[in-house]
C-alpha cells in the first residue's frame, strides 16, 4: 500500500520539475522503496501524481530493468545478456549462478534471499561480463570471480 508520506514524497519530486512527466522515474523509485517493487497501486498513485494515463506509467516502469514488476529478494542479483557480456561468456555466468543459488534466471530462492536477473544491458561493456548486486557492479566477473561472490553472499545472510 502506498502510505500518505510516499504520496507526499511523489508531489515534492514532481514540483522539483519544470514538466511533470520528466520526474517519472524518480516517482517510480519511491513506490518500489515503500512497497518492494511496482505494485498496481503503485503504478496508480505515480500516473495520479505525474498526470499521465497508467498505462504509459507501467510502459516505463517494465523498460527499466532497476524496476521490479513482481515481488524479489533481499539480494537482486542482475546479469547483464547484452552482445559485449554475451560474447564474454554471461550464459556461462548465468548458468553458474542458477546452479549455485539453485534457482532459475527470474527466480528467487525459496528463502527469499536472492532473485537472479538477466537483464539487456548494464552498460559497462568495456568490463564484461558485468553483474550487478544491489545495484553495486561486479565487473570482468570470472567463474573463479563468482564462486567467490556467492561464497560471499551466502555467509551474509
Amino acid at each position: 500500500m502506498i502510505s500518505e508520506a510516499a504520496r507526499e514524497r511523489m508531489r515534492a519530486t514532481v514540483a522539483k520539475y519544470p514538466v511533470a512527466r520528466s520526474a517519472l522515474l524518480p516517482v517510480l523509485r519511491i513506490a518500489q522503496e515503500e512497497e518492494g517493487y511496482i505494485t498496481p497501486e503503485g503504478l496508480r498513485a505515480a500516473s495520479e501524481v505525474v498526470g499521465i494515463k497508467e498505462d504509459e506509467v507501467e510502459m516505463v516502469a517494465s523498460f527499466y530493468a532497476m524496476f521490479f514488476q513482481k515481488p524479489v529478494g533481499k539480494n537482486v542479483i542482475k546479469v547483464c545478456t547484452s552482445i559485449s557480456c554475451y560474447l564474454r561468456g554471461c550464459d556461462r555466468l548465468i548458468k553458474q549462478l542458477e546452479d549455485g543459488l539453485g534457482v532459475k534466471r527470474g527466480e528467487t530462492t525459496p528463502d527469499g534471499a536472492f532473485t537472479l536477473l538477466g537483464v539487456e544491458c548494464l552498460a559497462s561493456c568495456g568490463t564484461a561480463p558485468v553483474l550487478q548486486v544491489n545495484d553495486e557492479f561486479e565487473e570482468n566477473v570470472t567463474p573463479q570471480r563468482a564462486a567467490e561472490l556467492m561464497r560471499q553472499w551466502k555467509s551474509e545472510q
